[in-house]
């Protein structure tokens, strides 16, 4: 049994409990690998490793698997393999990633609301908290449970300080970072495989079934990114042609209505425009989907 909470509060998880599952893992040439065979080496895990080797210089491209187009080797193993569910890490493994039995590959966003829904187990009425980019699963789950929803501006240093300034149990981004306040507040990429091991051993369901309440309501365009220049102006535009929804600041532009949503927001470090749509239904993301995307392009194009 490994446990964690360096405080005494708890464990993250308990290797008894786990049921001989089978998994893909792609380790993406960096840490995970290695860590993850030490964790699992006493268990009944039937583990179905990919680019375990630790290689710096990343044969097989960028480390990682928000890149829709570094997904599909994990995505081909299961199918092949039958496995129960797949994860993959980047490179330093402070993100994790996760795929279901089908091989779909999963939003962080929804692995941050059921992350959530097992922690409030754990500590009634604590404090969870996740950013702005997509949060009507994350509010629902969280007060649903007995919990306090809180929404972060995006970013490590944000997401650590806040978690500390509110005792927070539990913080999630939607790429993928996980923060644990029996981690010292840090976010940490092998304890959610851990945790999503004792969730799927305590249940009769497969991971796709376990989302289903949640994928089934609650429609997400992923991020979409669109290089821009000007990118301020284009927010400041976009927010007074939408002046009659609910507006926001606290990470970039959120823009609310009753039955669908947008965060839009500039990359820190690239020419980039990030957006992330959700709506009650996936017709209704796909139209609002376009209209947003086709609005900044119309924008564009006027400045040039």
């Amino acid at each position: 049994m490994l446990r964690g909470d360096p405080r005494g509060m708890g464990v993250f998880y308990d290797f008894i409990k786990v049921k001989p599952l089978k998994i893909v893992a792609n380790a993406n040439f960096g840490l995970a690998g290695e860590v993850a065979k030490k964790l699992t080496s006493d268990t009944p895990l039937d583990i179905i490793g990919i680019n375990f080797t630790p290689d710096g210089s990343f044969p097989k491209g960028r480390p990682d698997p928000l890149i829709p187009e570094n997904r599909q080797e994990t995505i081909s193993r299961i199918k092949e393999t039958g496995a129960d569910f797949g994860v993959a890490w980047d490179a330093d493994a402070d993100r994790c990633f996760f795929f279901d039995e089908t091989g779909e590959f999963i939003q962080g966003y929804f692995i941050t609301a059921l992350l959530a829904k097992t922690f409030l187990k754990r500590y009634p009425g604590g404090k969870i908290i996740f950013d702005p980019r997509l949060t009507w699963a994350n509010i629902d789950t969280v007060r649903e449970n007995g919990g306090i929803p809180i929404i972060n501006k995006c970013g490590h240093s944000f997401f650590k300080d806040r978690m500390r300034r509110e005792d927070a149990v539990f913080a999630g981004e939607t790429s993928a970072h996980y923060y644990f306040r029996d981690n010292f507040y840090a976010d940490n990429g092998m304890i959610p495989f851990m945790v999503m091991l004792e969730i799927l051993s305590a249940s009769e369901k497969t991971l796709s079934e376990i989302l289903a309440p949640l994928k089934n309501k609650y429609f997400v365009s992923g991020e979409i990114n669109r290089e821009a220049r000007n990118t301020q102006r284009i927010l400041e535009i976009i927010e007074v042609k939408y002046r009659e929804a609910t507006i926001e600041h606290i990470d970039g532009l959120s823009v609310e209505y009753p039955d669908w949503r947008f965060n839009l927001r500039s990359s820190n470090t690239e020419p980039l425009l990030r957006l992330n749509l959700e709506a009650k239904s996936k017709e209704l993301m796909e139209e609002k989907q376009h209209q947003v995307m086709k609005l900044i392009e119309q924008i564009e194009n006027d400045f040039n």
